[in-house]
């Protein structure tokens, strides 16, 4: 469709903004976005059914309001108050607009491009001439000493490179502008404008396209919409409109033309460049062609905007649960395989700190929200935002963290998610065999590989990152040097785990904008922490279990510091219970499979029960004043048990342990007294009241023993010993 056809539908808009992003209307320099309809006087842009609402959604557009309530939660109109089978029935017909979307097949372009030499020789020169003309401008720069100088004009060089390159490129540079580790601020700044301020293509092959993936004329859709886009990414430009019956303003993605071609292309030739590297470079052991086959598949999913629009739907069913996650609803009528309509969000983007700050609200408190949020994509469901980008994340006028653009996502196996945890648990607690033996659920390697020799490359170089405290742990330094553990044995990293890396790494980068001594490790364990207090999941259970009782029978004692150390730092995710927390252990301890757990746990209550009776006969001993004390004990003013100084001390330091263990369990925002309920029935089982009467037996034996010793001490014994 022409630009002329365009305007015989009467819905040119015009934009008195200059670079409009969608992050609430406003530009970086704070601008709103006006729209001004210019409507011949025998157009009816609005329908008289919706017309106050629209009226007023209009002027409220127009105005640049930011505090409308035209949203889809205040007017109850479009995809969120329709009928369940409607809905449906509307995402039924997009997916049937989408049926001739394409699918990624290197098969499919090897067929399409091995017999066409000349085009991809021009590519690949096409490639190699940008690239390769600003490495040598840098390595000039470097001889010269002006890298300095100049290093603002070679950023913006590179930035206008990967423009020229096309979209594979962007998505390079896009993720490179999350990562102020490996660019300097100049580089970091200049990329940052790929994430959404890309050039654009013409409005009407964009007009165009919308009518003929809708089927419908301009005018029926929308009762207004942006002349121009506020926003253009890699893969299409988004528009900012009104739909006709109901007022609702809506963010209206359109797809670049001919985009597939170009995309394809330039993944024939990198997929050409990953088969030379797997056949000749011995020291990448990981199959390079399947990441690269891995991300190409994400990539093209991205070009399927229904596929996107579905994976909205489901991002926002599993996460958007929590008040301080928004995600936009979806309009399944006007949307496509080359255009997605979803709901407007208002906000700004997750890196512009002084925008956000001016609003009252702090940068980390939404970067520790997009972390948490993570880890229940990572960790919980498996279903996860593999481009998070600060594009893509935008911080609400009311502190919600919004997630836009749902094309890359990607799953974590079930077996995965719980090795994670018990991997990260494993490593702060510096238990490499655990941690060598978790690789086979990661899928790192073949059960058949001896880890053994894993164990001491671990240690050496986790010994030395340990050496600095939870909180002082740098993901990327953990990640660089677990690669290089990688290179030297025989581990296959598997693609899903090479996005997770990707996502946690672009949230830290985020933060580092904020704080650079922000770490996210130590932001996450907690949930790590709690995960594996509270989580039935056998795998966790026995993680748990070995973290904790692993060195009884060795050392003879349980080691109550590590529940201590679980405890406060599983008390700092928000949704920790004790309940949980307490229930499935004793489970566990009362099942089958418990009986050399129940040995252990026995022994070990026995201890704990000596210490607290004991150790409060000393505490109220140690309160009675000094002369009272030799009349009161028999002439020893130094102590009622025959114990050295050593012994007392261990005593009182394993009752103050656990007293505060009690209290920190106690201490957790939902702790009720009735929690204990469900432990008393548990108790009340056979297994539990044998339990119960070995530890009172062995309990009675101790206190016997001591009693009998105390009896028959001399006094003056006591008092050489004291």
């Amino acid at each position: 469709m022409s630009c002329s056809s365009v305007s015989n539908h009467h819905i040119m808009l015009t934009s008195c903004a200059e670079s409009v992003r969608p992050t609430g209307g406003k530009s970086s320099g704070g601008r709103r976005v006006n729209l001004r309809l210019t409507v011949p006087p025998r157009a009816a842009l609005v329908e008289a059914r919706p017309q106050q609402v629209a009226a007023a959604a209009i002027r409220d557009v127009a105005g640049g309001n930011s505090s409308s309530n035209v949203t889809g939660r205040t007017l109850q109109v479009g995809p969120s108050s329709r009928d369940r089978t409607d809905d449906m029935q509307s995402e039924a017909r997009a997916m049937t607009r989408a049926a001739d979307a394409s699918v990624y097949s290197p098969e499919l372009l090897a067929n399409k491009y091995g017999s066409r030499p000349i085009k991809v020789l021009s590519r690949a020169l096409q490639i190699f001439k940008g690239l390769g003309s600003f490495a040598l401008k840098l390595w000039l720069d470097q001889l010269n000493g002006d890298l300095d100088r100049k290093m603002r004009l070679r950023a913006i060089e590179l930035r206008e490179t990967f423009t020229r390159l096309g979209p594979t490129f962007v998505k390079i540079g896009q993720g490179l502008s999350t990562r102020p580790d490996l660019c300097p601020p100049e580089y970091l700044e200049e990329l940052s404008e790929l994430q959404d301020a890309l050039p654009t293509f013409p409005d009407a092959q964009a007009f165009s396209c919308i009518e003929k993936e809708l089927d419908r004329p301009l005018d029926t859709i929308y009762s207004a919409i942006s002349a121009s886009p506020i926003a253009a990414a890699s893969l299409g430009q988004v528009y900012k409109a009104q739909l006709k019956y109901s007022g609702q303003v809506v963010a209206v993605k359109v797809q670049r033309p001919g985009i597939e071609e170009a995309i394809g292309l330039d993944f024939y030739l990198i997929r050409g460049v990953g088969i030379l590297i797997n056949r000749y470079v011995d020291i990448i052991s990981s199959d390079v062609v399947a990441l690269i086959d891995e991300f190409a598949r994400r990539v093209y999913q991205e070009l399927n905007y229904v596929q996107e629009g579905q994976n909205a739907r489901r991002f926002k069913k599993l996460y958007a649960d929590k008040q301080d996650v928004l995600v936009p609803d979806i309009f399944w009528d006007y949307t496509s395989g080359k255009v997605l309509t979803m709901e407007w969000v208002e906000g700004v983007k997750l890196n512009e700190q002084e925008a956000i700050e001016r609003q009252g609200l702090k940068v980390l408190d939404l970067v520790n929200t997009g972390i948490q949020c993570s880890l229940r994509q990572l960790l919980e469901y498996g279903y996860f935002h593999a481009d998070p980008h600060p594009g893509n994340l935008l911080a609400t006028p009311e502190g919600k963290l919004a997630f836009l653009d749902f094309g890359m996502m990607s799953e974590t196996p079930e077996e995965a998610r719980f090795a994670i945890i018990g991997h990260v648990v494993h490593m702060v607690n510096r238990d490499y065999e655990a941690m060598a033996r978790d690789y086979y659920a990661l899928d790192f390697l073949s059960p058949d590989v001896d880890v053994s020799p894993i164990v001491p490359a671990l240690r050496d170089f986790f010994d030395d990152a340990l050496n600095s405290t939870v909180s002082e742990l740098n993901f990327k330094t953990l990640v660089d040097g677990l690669g290089a553990v990688l290179y030297q044995y025989p581990f296959n990293v598997p693609a899903y785990y090479a996005l997770i890396l990707r996502s946690l790494t672009v949230l830290e980068g985020l933060a580092l904008y904020a704080d650079p001594k922000f770490k996210v490790l130590a932001a996450s364990y907690p949930y790590f922490a709690k995960r594996l207090l509270t989580d039935p999941n056998p795998y966790l259970r026995d993680a748990l279990i070995e973290l904790l009782f692993k060195d009884a029978l060795t050392l003879g004692y349980y080691r109550w510091n590590r529940l201590e150390n679980l405890l406060v730092q599983g008390k700092k995710d928000r949704d920790f219970s004790a309940k949980d927390a307490l229930q499935p252990v004793l489970k566990l301890l009362l099942g089958p499979d418990g009986k050399e757990l129940r040995d252990l746990v026995i022994k070990e209550a026995i201890r704990v029960s000596e210490a607290i009776i004991l150790g409060s006969l000393i505490e109220s001993f140690n309160s009675v004043p000094g002369p009272m004390r030799t009349f009161v004990f028999n002439g020893n003013a130094n102590g009622p048990f025959t114990m050295s100084a050593a012994e007392q001390q261990s005593l009182m330091e394993l009752r103050a342990q656990v007293i505060k263990i009690w209290g920190l369990l106690r201490s957790s925002e939902n702790f009720d007294p009735s929690l204990l309920q469900p432990i008393l029935q548990v108790l009340q089982e056979p297994e539990a009241r044998s339990i119960g009467g070995r530890v009172v037996g062995g309990i009675s034996q101790r206190l016997a023993a001591r009693l009998l010793q105390q009896v028959l001490r001399a006094p003056e014994t006591t008092a050489s010993a004291a």
